[in-house]
């Protein structure tokens, strides 16, 4: 029998091609199935689009060779301030307020722009993976010791697994007949980037609105990404005001402690949900980010939670090929699902439960709540322990990629 790859990932975005690069760099061949051109998301323009990297990501993109030339453009987050707080009066009395200098290991995080990230893995894929961009995986067949691929052209494309990397809407895993359960939040994000006249000294603001929360994430220079939660009819409101109109509404929301604020870019929306996969492995397969959970973006976590799937998945798949396992055998794949499944659905569960817990106006759950924030910043054991988890160091056990270190 033979495969044209050892593992084909459907999914082009950040997670699929993280995980081509470690696999490959392990000398495994690999191959990207991505439904975007390639220059769809690869210009250069700004267009305010971020991601919060916790520690742990940032050391596996240096394991994969990518941080040297990505650390110039982003920005260092050395502190995060969380609070609650009402528009038009700025933040509550009690906050949670975490330096980074307390975990010794560096900033929590960086921020970092998705074209800059994305064109790196997509430079990096260069002669070591085999892309195919533009195409649409339109079937998959599991098959004695192989899945073969069908694509949009009609090619079949084989290998010993297939990952899916392709998003909520994971056409993997539907094919594969995995289910999903969830709920909507009844919220939608509305995502832009701001210029303002005073420095944020790298500092990530969180504030927990009755409508739902605001974050504010520093940028390099005088600017920040937010990412800004209202009910749905609310937000399809402001997302349709000029920009004039959305300052406006803003202003009241964001304060005045980084003075005056322009827009710096595009605007974005998208509906805010919860969604998790019952398994992350069926015959041959196997998901990750997205495709697994799809979390509430409170904190941020959303690609942190894919990339700890990316290097967990890496890690089994190598040191399995390596001991002369067949990488897509249940065995195998069942280690990768109870490494990650936990983690992952303890965490997005809990990102939902602070999302419930804050997105009101209860004058009790009011004052419970600023009373545990203000317990949390005051007691230094347990305040570390919450840096350590937002920075990605309590994964238990750490894969070796999350530590920095090569497979």
């Amino acid at each position: 029998m033979t495969v044209d790859h050892d593992i084909i990932i459907a999914g082009g975005g950040l997670n699929g091609p993280a995980l081509a690069l470690a696999l490959a760099g392990a000398g495994l061949s690999v191959a990207v199935i991505d439904a975007r051109p390639a220059t769809a998301r690869a210009a250069d323009d700004f267009d305010g689009r971020a991601y919060a990297l916790a520690l742990a990501s940032r050391r596996l993109l240096t394991a994969l060779g990518l941080w040297s030339e990505l650390a110039p453009k982003s920005q260092p987050i050395l502190k995060v301030e969380a609070a609650q707080g009402q528009p038009g009066e700025g933040a509550g009395p009690f906050h949670l307020s975490f330096d980074s200098a307390e975990i010794e290991e560096g900033p929590v995080g960086h921020m970092l722009e998705d074209r800059f990230l994305y064109a790196a893995l997509l430079a990096a894929m260069q002669g070591k993976v085999t892309h195919l961009p533009g195409r649409q995986v339109t079937g998959q067949q599991v098959q004695p010791g192989q899945v073969g691929v069908t694509l949009d052209d009609g090619r079949t494309v084989t290998a010993r697994l297939l990952v899916g990397a392709d998003g909520r809407g994971s056409g993997v895993a539907s094919r594969a007949g995995i289910r999903r359960r969830g709920w909507g939040y009844g919220q939608t994000a509305l995502v832009a980037a701001v210029d303002h006249e005073r420095p944020h000294h790298g500092t990530a603001w969180q504030y927990f609105m009755p409508s739902g929360p605001l974050a504010i994430l520093p940028l390099p220079g005088n600017r920040s990404s937010i990412v800004w939660s209202e009910p749905d009819d609310t937000a399809r409101a402001i997302a349709a005001l000029p920009d004039d109109a959305f300052l406006d509404v803003l202003r009241p929301r964001f304060g005045d402690f980084l003075g005056a604020i322009s827009l710096a870019g595009p605007r974005f929306s998208y509906p805010l949900s919860l969604s998790l996969a019952d398994s992350y492995v069926a015959p041959r397969i196997a998901l990750v980010g997205d495709a697994a959970h799809g979390v509430h973006p409170i904190a941020g976590q959303g690609l942190n939670l894919g990339l700890r799937d990316v290097a967990a998945l890496a890690e089994v798949i190598v040191d399995a090929a390596r001991r002369g396992e067949d990488i897509g055998a249940a065995d195998v794949l069942d280690r990768y699902q109870r490494w990650r499944r936990f983690d992952a659905t303890a965490l997005g569960l809990g990102m939902d439960s602070v999302n419930r817990l804050f997105s009101n106006d209860n004058p009790l759950l009011r004052t419970a709540r600023g009373l545990g924030m203000g317990v949390v910043t005051a007691i230094p054991p347990l305040r570390r322990a919450f840096m350590r988890q937002a920075a990605g160091l309590s994964v238990a056990p750490m894969p070796r990629l999350l530590a920095g270190q090569p497979l």
